[in-house]
């Protein structure tokens, strides 16, 4: 964990995530999933080139600016890379030279160039010599890069959340990767068709996975059930359970609460069982969200438009035209694989023994599923299941 608090600390995600999830709850009503840390870490890259009022401002939303969050991608990449089942990479594509200041505080991203380049402008560092290059020979950016997310996410996405439409001048994706079994799995015969009712309030049978856990795994936060479920390795996944009627923005932030979370004392609530009857749909969340709105309604405005300084990474002018994210979280008998792609596109712009006592709780209404580093500080996913499984 050093290295992310060198780099701004886990605290910062958690900011992001909370900011963010407002905005994210606040669309169409129904399921989703994001990655904080994958878009935490796409914007950072994209920071560390921002200069002026604009690094300002995408550092009140990030935590981090300058050379600080060049030091942030690496250290965090590495963090994040370093915990067992979880892969993590950042990679730049452009049509314009990208300044050595920038590819130098960035070690650990790879940098590419986008078919449309001023080729001859491209100094041979970059592209090698390219005065007798065809335009047969041209690479297909789209193929090149929808192979580098398949390549990073393990074939969990197989290709970029927006289609290249050719009028890019830099692309920047970043992906991460998780892949971890249960330290217990759920006895696979145990699965059977269970109520659940969805936000709508219709109610419908959906295989439903149950196994009896112990007590230490289940807390009480502001009245939010949140259920963590060991792995296999460093991640930490957590279900967290609402009252009726309660809503993403009141439940998923208990998965993470923690002395350290900038939100304040929360009400912890001790079970008062010996263990738990869990009932948890097996379920599979896919999602793609439009941030750059997001972006806009959370103060980050000058990165947007025209007026943006990015002199950091090019000489050309360019601010962020589009931000997209793709995210997947598939949770089964025998554990859990998540995936995020984050697409940023920049354009130029200009203790005594009692009876025992069993607690059963059935997650059979809308629920919040996050995964967490191997600490449980940092939300690597964020899920919400309103609709049937």
């Amino acid at each position: 964990m050093v290295g992310f608090e060198v780099a701004g600390g886990a605290g910062a995600v958690r900011e992001l995530a909370g900011r963010w999830l407002t905005r994210v709850a606040d669309g169409d009503g129904g399921d989703f999933v994001v990655s904080p840390v994958g878009l935490w870490l796409a914007l950072v890259a994209v920071a560390s080139g921002a200069r002026g009022r604009t690094g300002e401002e995408l550092a009140g939303l990030l935590g981090v600016e300058g050379e600080a969050a060049a030091r942030a991608v690496t250290e965090v990449g590495r963090w994040l890379g370093g915990t067992d089942g979880v892969a993590v990479a950042t990679g730049v594509w452009s049509t314009m030279p990208i300044l050595d200041g920038f590819r130098r505080g960035l070690p650990g991203v790879g940098f590419g160039v986008l078919p449309g380049a001023a080729y001859q402008a491209l100094p041979d560092s970059v592209f090698g010599a390219t005065d007798d290059m065809s335009s047969g020979e041209i690479p297909d950016a789209q193929e090149e890069l929808d192979a580098w997310v398949r390549r990073v996410t393990g074939g969990r996405m197989s290709s970029l959340p927006l289609d290249l439409e050719g009028s890019e001048d830099l692309v920047l994706l970043n992906a991460l990767a998780l892949k971890a079994s249960w330290r217990t799995a759920f006895p696979a015969h145990l699965t059977r068709d269970e109520p659940f009712t969805d936000g709508s309030g219709v109610t419908r049978p959906v295989p439903t996975m149950r196994q009896r856990i112990p007590a230490a795994w289940v807390r009480y936060v502001d009245g939010v059930a949140v259920v963590e479920l060991p792995c296999e390795g460093g991640a930490r996944v957590r279900f967290a359970l609402g009252a009726e009627g309660a809503g993403p923005r009141d439940v998923l932030p208990a998965a993470w609460a923690g002395d350290g979370d900038g939100a304040g004392p929360r009400e912890r609530t001790p079970l008062a069982a010996d263990s738990v009857d869990l009932l948890l749909p097996r379920f599979t969340l896919r999602t793609k969200t439009d941030v750059r709105p997001h972006l806009d309604a959370l103060g980050v405005r000058l990165a947007l438009g025209p007026e943006a300084d990015f002199s950091g990474i090019s000489a050309a002018d360019m601010y962020i035209d589009k931000v997209l994210q793709e995210a997947v979280v598939e949770v089964a008998e025998e554990g859990v694989e998540a995936a995020a792609v984050t697409q940023v596109t920049m354009t130029r712009t200009g203790a005594a023994p009692r009876p025992t006592v069993v607690e059963r709780i059935a997650f059979d209404r809308p629920f919040g599923v996050v995964v967490l580093d191997g600490d449980g500080e940092v939300p690597l996913f964020v899920g919400w299941r309103q609709d049937t499984p």
